[in-house]
């Protein structure tokens, strides 16, 4: 559920799976934010109808505007106790109205923890589950769309550009844990390898602050685009850049049936569940 698009995916990787996509009703949403949760619940009922979907259970991806988040470090000794003290004194804003999750990483050096902590937009997360509910099914968990896309990439570490996204989005991943998120305007009328180099020039610099070791001057640019990006325009970026830059690889034992680009945050979902 983002950019005022939804998509389902039922099935487990290596076997049969089943998908649909449709556009969210008008007013029903605005980017990633769900303003109409009666709308959206009886189109989200409609389309899981016609993709004869057949679960009662859903697990949802949330668009990383609803949301923000950082990775923490901790020494190795520390407690379960020191870290919910430390997610909740640097993520507090000072309201009711937001939710902190954090859960452990892998990325981190042998005497640390390393901490994805969130913290989220609560009536959001409400309106989210009363779509679900109101499209006939019960919710069991609300993701964030960079983790499942971080989770479904065959790279581990790389700056993911996503294109099918309004507006576009930048996530720099590390050991397959997303550090930094940005959205920006693509200027795909002009020159987009420019537009795309200067959302970078923010995402990088935030990258040096942000802790991690497998990101490196090598990692990649992976592109999410549908239909694929021209050839010329990633010539140019990697000119930009001096880095490579990749198309997003089929993710393993995914049903040839469906289009791993449009349905990759959704397939990070399944990846989730069957993990």
């Amino acid at each position: 559920m983002s950019s005022e698009t939804l998509r389902v995916v039922e099935g487990l990787p290596g076997g049969p799976m089943r998908c649909g996509e449709a556009g969210a009703p008008p007013g029903s949403m605005q980017g990633s934010r769900v303003l109409d949760p009666a709308a959206l619940g009886q189109a989200l009922r409609q389309l899981v109808a016609r993709s004869e979907i057949m679960t009662s259970r859903a697990v949802v991806a949330a668009g990383d505007a609803v949301a923000s988040f950082r990775v923490m470090s901790f020494p190795r000794s520390a407690t379960d106790a020191d870290i919910d003290a430390a997610v909740r004194n640097q993520l507090d804003l000072g309201t009711s109205k937001m939710a902190r999750r954090h859960l452990e990483v892998p990325g981190a050096a042998p005497e640390e923890r390393a901490v994805f902590a969130a913290v989220w937009d609560r009536a959001q997360v409400v309106a989210i589950a009363e779509s679900i509910r109101l499209a006939g099914l019960e919710p069991a968990a609300v993701d964030l769309k960079s983790l499942c896309v971080a989770r479904v990439l065959t790279r581990d570490s790389c700056i993911f550009v996503d294109l099918t996204s309004a507006p576009a989005e930048v996530v720099l991943i590390d050991q397959h844990v997303p550090r930094v998120w940005h959205a920006f305007n693509a200027e795909t009328d002009r020159d987009l390898a420019r537009s795309i180099f200067d959302a970078l020039r923010p995402v990088l610099g935030l990258s040096r602050r942000s802790g991690g070791a497998g990101f490196g001057p090598s990692s990649p640019i992976v592109v999410r685009a549908d239909p694929p990006l021209v050839s010329g325009v990633a010539t140019r970026l990697e000119e930009l850049t001096g880095r490579g830059v990749l198309a997003v690889d089929p993710p393993p034992r995914v049903d040839p049936a469906v289009r791993y680009v449009p349905y990759l945050t959704c397939l990070g979902l399944i990846l989730r569940r069957s993990g």
